[in-house]
């Protein structure tokens, strides 16, 4: 019966949908002419017929308009530096269909980024990075919108990473796991600031009838998604059964009735909203400029909605703290007792009223902070290597200071080695190893301990913190 039921599903999908071959090639989703290429150096070349060319490597990205002329003639070209050995990676954040979310810290700009992780060689997992590299590259900034600052190949794992601004209140799936349902002001708000993008970038989840069906893509087909994702997250469910695998999913977008939210439970205008982007008929649905206009977008335009505190408001507060906390301690290590061309990053970590104490000395600003910590830095690493002393942080504290900035408390020891290491069950950074497997007696190789103090306050640039107070204390 089962199997009968299964040769039934693709009987109706056919020629929809090739269970052996994912989604018909005569009429993809994409242009025809758009595919990727992988050079012997190891560049990733993303080939859009309407956009151009993203040419992806370690180093970064390169958007292009075409293959015959490497000057920017048009304007058009646009390159986002982004290398991966400039990033920390602090671990998995979150997974979704086709990628995985990891926090990172980008050295250079010690800015905290989230990378997305896409593999290359899967074809609907490829259609949908070129997809979001695209409306990412081209899509115009808007406040309230993720920022977009690159991204980069890396070849052993044939993954291409997106580096995305660092959204530290999570995912909507995370509000949606601990909150049930967002409310009609914080959706309005939202969408208002999504539509001034005008595209919205989802998986086969949220694909349209008529993605379904493999007509060529069309910006009626966002809208479908923007109108399901919008229905998840006010009614707090998903209107379709999903765990029954992509092919029976997709026979109900197609042959379902379309979901509305009770008129009972909402107001007249979420319903009406739900109602337009989710009709059939995709010339029927709105333009995004056309919803903007929508009463559920008006209803709402002047109330005064702090999307900040709503976050603040879902999620523990002490633990976002605890995990920043970690990840800036660990940075902050890694570069004193890393090699010398990061090393050379710290300057940008303090600014001209940045102090920093040590010895009955006071420093100020970047130049006489970093000289200071320089000479501190030489003294620990000796003149033979083998001598070497770097950090093991044994305990850390922390606390708010001020509105968005923390107050870091660290002590531990010197050892004779050539990694810092970290104690504790604390976010830890990739390559690192874990303290509990290495068998270390601390009390035996101790030269000596330290206490340190930060006060870490918020940039200028979200995810970014410089160190405006620092203190230092030695024993021998």
């Amino acid at each position: 019966m089962i199997m009968a039921g299964l040769e039934e599903l693709k009987k109706k999908l056919a020629p929809l949908f090739d269970a052996e071959k994912g989604f018909s090639d005569g009429s993809s989703s994409m242009d025809p002419c758009e595919s990727y290429m992988v050079s012997d150096g190891g560049t990733v070349n993303l080939l859009s017929q309407s956009c151009g060319i993203y040419n992806i490597n370690e180093l970064g990205l390169q958007k292009r308009s075409s293959w015959m002329s490497d000057d920017n003639i048009d304007g058009k070209e646009k390159t986002y530096r982004c290398a991966s050995h400039e990033m920390r990676i602090f671990g998995a954040i979150g997974s979704g269909a086709t990628s995985v979310v990891q926090r990172a810290i980008h050295i250079p700009s010690h800015r905290i980024l989230a990378l997305k992780k896409i593999n290359i060689f899967e074809k609907e997992k490829r259609q949908q990075l070129l997809n979001e590299i695209r409306t990412l590259c081209e899509a115009p900034c808007y406040q309230g919108l993720v920022e977009f600052h690159g991204a980069f190949y890396t070849p052993d794992s044939g993954q291409i990473s997106i580096a995305l601004e660092y959204m530290d209140g999570g995912s909507l799936a995370d509000v949606l796991r601990v909150q049930k349902r967002i409310p009609e002001p914080v959706l309005s708000y939202m969408v208002r600031n999504l539509l001034h993008c005008a595209t919205f970038v989802g998986t086969v989840t949220y694909m349209s009838p008529e993605r379904i069906r493999n007509e060529s893509y069309s910006y009626p087909a966002d809208i479908w998604s923007l109108g399901l994702a919008l229905f998840e997250c006010g009614t707090g469910e998903f209107p379709y059964t999903a765990n029954d695998g992509p092919v029976n999913l997709m026979l109900q977008i197609l042959y379902d009735p379309s979901p509305s939210p009770s008129d009972k439970s909402f107001s007249p205008e979420f319903c009406s909203f739900i109602d337009a982007c989710l009709l059939k008929d995709a010339d029927a649905r709105p333009t995004a400029e056309e919803l903007l206009s929508h009463p559920f977008i008006r209803k709402y335009e002047n109330a005064r909605v702090d999307l900040a505190a709503f976050v603040q408001s879902v999620f523990d507060p002490i633990q976002r703290m605890r995990d920043l906390a970690d990840m800036l301690t660990i940075h902050y290590y890694l570069l004193f007792d890393g090699p010398d061309e990061l090393w050379r990053h710290t300057r940008t970590l303090y600014n001209e009223d940045s102090s920093f104490s040590f010895s009955d000395k006071v420093s100020t600003g970047p130049n006489e902070i970093l000289a200071s910590l320089s000479n501190i830095r030489r003294t620990l690493a000796g003149d033979w290597p083998p001598e070497r002393l770097v950090h093991v942080v044994e305990k850390l504290q922390c606390r708010a200071h001020g509105q968005d900035g923390v107050a870091i408390r660290v002590s531990g020891s010197f050892i004779v080695g050539n990694q810092f290491l970290i104690c504790g069950d604390g976010v830890q950074a990739e390559g690192m190893p874990n303290f509990k497997d290495l068998s270390i007696d601390i009390a035996s190789k101790r030269m000596g301990t330290f206490q340190e103090q930060f006060i870490m306050e918020p940039g200028s640039v979200i995810g970014y913190y410089f160190i405006s107070k620092q203190e230092l204390y030695i024993m021998q």
